[in-house]
């Protein structure tokens, strides 16, 4: 019995030091996270809820409570904006998903040259947003785009087009930017998955009879589904913060047509320089963005995949 006691006591002087040391490497990064990622949350919910012009400091931070808020259902820019953005992300992000899974399938495969398909597949995602946007900018512009001079050379057009000056054709080539720089995102997310399948489960799928359509859809995408919540929880919280995209392609325009949440409120708070009002908005675009995670995890989630 005095044996085992001993060994007790030595074992709890033992753990002694492991829990100071797990209390010194968890301090840090909680330190971290309060002060980076908590507080900045509560001070702009703080901030939401009460009349901040950068303009006008002698009137003080007075509190108005949800009026930020009951002003935004009336605010038609508001509602453009935001409508903008979900289907912004909706939009990209599904062909954006079903581009990134071909490129991730070709990729899988092991053939000649594959390192040299797999860097140009990530090209378009490893330059930078803006480069790509000011790109592709040129490439849309009126007087001397690249496009413009192809199809009038190739006389499909008689006079320029003006892309980035029509509501409608400047909405669609931001998605087709954002499809063309991130479809390499999600091949990049979803190759790893795919790489995890065993060939033999394809083997005795064909032995079954199944043919490569049935195969894809019965063993591919239930194996890979959870990877395939991943990589739209990610895409989407970068979709749904859209700002550089919009800024260096159309500026917001024509007509604010272009202009995402997230560029409204920079515009609301450090233009307009109303950072209770820009707060707010900041508020529901965090809202509307924990929605939307929270949907795809009930819906897309697999607890024993």
């Amino acid at each position: 019995m005095k044996k085992k006691e001993g060994v007790i006591k030595n074992n709890k002087i033992n753990r002694n030091p492991d829990r100071k040391t797990a209390i010194i490497l968890i301090v840090p990064p909680l330190l971290f996270l309060s002060i980076f990622t908590i507080y900045p949350i509560f001070r702009v919910i703080w901030m939401s809820l009460h009349s901040i012009s950068v303009t006008e400091p002698w009137l003080g931070e007075p509190f108005v409570g949800i009026k930020n808020y009951i002003e935004m259902l009336s605010d038609g820019r508001f509602w453009n904006s935001l409508k903008f953005t979900l289907l912004f992300s909706i939009i990209t992000g599904i062909f954006e998903l079903a581009l990134g899974l071909f490129l991730a399938v070709i990729a899988s495969k092991k053939f000649k040259f594959r390192a040299l398909i797999i860097a140009a597949i990530l090209f378009p995602w490893v330059l930078p947003t803006v480069t790509n946007a000011l790109t592709w900018k040129w490439m849309f512009n009126f007087d001397y785009g690249l496009f413009n001079g192809i199809l009038m050379q190739l006389n499909l057009i008689q006079d320029p087009i003006n892309w980035l000056g029509n509501s409608t054709l400047a909405v669609i080539a931001i998605y087709i930017v954002s499809i063309w720089k991130t479809a390499s995102f999600m091949a990049l997310l979803l190759l790893p998955g795919l790489q995890t399948i065993s060939n033999e489960i394809y083997e005795a799928a064909m032995i079954d009879g199944a043919s490569k359509i049935q195969t894809f859809f019965r063993i591919t995408l239930p194996m890979i589904r959870n990877v395939i919540l991943v990589a739209l929880v990610l895409r989407t919280l970068q979709s749904m913060q859209a700002y550089d995209l919009m800024v260096g392609l159309t500026n917001g325009g024509p007509g604010n047509a272009t202009e995402s949440l997230p560029l409204y409120i920079h515009n609301t708070a450090f233009t307009d320089m109303n950072m209770g009002y820009g707060s707010a908005l900041g508020v529901v675009l965090f809202i509307v963005i924990a929605i939307i995670t929270l949907l795809y995890a009930k819906f897309l989630y697999d607890p024993d995949g």
